[in-house]
């Protein structure tokens, strides 16, 4: 049930971005188009409550309750910069708006970039860890914690990783080739 439910959430997702967006530029009702790009994070509230129940029921905490937990943080950490990519995307097309802003090639402007990036993944991390922690206080002592602690050593290798990309565009910028 978990995972249909995140399924359905992400699907849910992107109708919803898709529906905003609509609504927003080819009808020409910025407020009501708003008001359906704020519905995104009760699919996350709905998420988190079932969640939740099914656990208080007495559900073994497994790696569904983990892509759960994990899911909900990206959303989160990352939700927000897809909106915005896809804001941006279906105005110049749509709309007439300014064509969307590359990100930088080259030297610092990359470096900070993609250290912005990685603010964003290791946000979603630190949400879905916080959320895993949580649930594994939720189901105490008593309960099989495990899967909910392999989730949390991904989102730290994920974090990881990320520094490293960041680190490695400071470290070795790359250099615009002289034509």
């Amino acid at each position: 049930m978990i995972v249909g439910l995140v399924v359905a959430c992400e699907v849910a997702f992107w109708v919803l971005l898709a529906a905003g967006l609509a609504v927003r530029y080819l009808l020409r009702m910025p407020r009501t188009g708003l008001a359906l790009l704020l519905c995104e994070p009760l699919l996350e509230v709905v998420l988190f409550a079932v969640t939740a129940v099914d656990l208080r029921h007495g559900a073994a905490p497994d790696w569904r309750h983990g892509l759960a937990a994990v899911y909900i943080g990206f959303t989160v950490g990352l939700g927000h910069s897809t909106i915005a990519w896809a804001d941006a995307r279906f105005a110049h097309r749509f709309a007439g708006g300014p064509p969307p802003v590359r990100p930088p090639r080259y030297g610092r402007a990359r470096a900070l970039h993609e250290w912005k990036v990685a603010g964003r993944w290791i946000l979603a991390c630190a949400v879905a860890l916080a959320l895993l922690q949580a649930a594994a206080w939720y189901v105490g002592g008593d309960g099989d914690t495990g899967s909910l602690r392999a989730w949390q050593h991904r989102m730290l290798a994920v974090i990881g990783i990320n520094l490293v990309i960041a680190a490695s565009y400071t470290l070795f910028p790359k250099r615009e080739r002289p034509r």
